[in-house]
């Protein structure tokens, strides 16, 4: 028997995997007290699209769990400009929360994620092939203490803003 969803839990799906930086911050000491290691990466993903996926799976090889750091709607217009996001921060984090590879999400409101590395303390911070290290905010780098930067390499042809403009070209905005 399958059990049914009250109408009120479809309606506003909060990802289970979905934590406050204080969880997040017990999350992690946890993984490490059982020795596993934690790999943090953070950013849009908005229009989650195979680039974001193909990066997601890789960076959660690298370690035990993986836990992502998700830019809120606010912060996403201080780096995209005024259209962005397309989809707001909850909807985001949903997507992200039905991967497999993605242990746990937190969505924060800063332009950049220190708060969110030094409250974590990752073993592994991962970034996509568009940063290089010497291009990372100094403030991330300086909370990463002992961590590993692991910069994986870009997948060509996906970007979601190409992936905007290709539509808005098309006329389906």
């Amino acid at each position: 028997m399958i059990a049914r969803k009250s109408k009120e839990a479809s309606e506003n799906p909060t990802p289970v995997k979905l934590l406050s930086l204080s969880q997040a911050r017990r999350w992690a000491a946890a993984a490490r007290r059982r020795g596993e290691r934690v790999v943090a990466t953070n950013g849009c993903f908005d229009l989650l699209h195979y680039g974001h996926v193909s990066y997601l799976q890789r960076a959660r090889q690298l370690g035990d769990q993986l836990i992502v750091g998700l830019n809120a709607d606010a912060s996403i217009r201080q780096l995209k400009g005024p259209d962005r996001p397309l989809m707001p921060a909850r909807q985001r984090a949903a997507v992200l929360a039905a991967l497999a590879c993605v242990d746990a999400i937190v969505i924060f409101r800063e332009k950049r994620a220190t708060r969110f590395l030094a409250a974590v303390r990752p073993a592994i911070y991962v970034k996509g092939g568009d940063y290089r290290v010497t291009t990372l905010p100094p403030e991330e780098l300086a909370v990463l203490g002992a961590a590993t930067v692991k910069i994986l390499p870009f997948v060509r042809g996906f970007s979601t803003t190409a992936l905007v403009e290709k539509i808005r070209r098309a006329g389906c905005d």
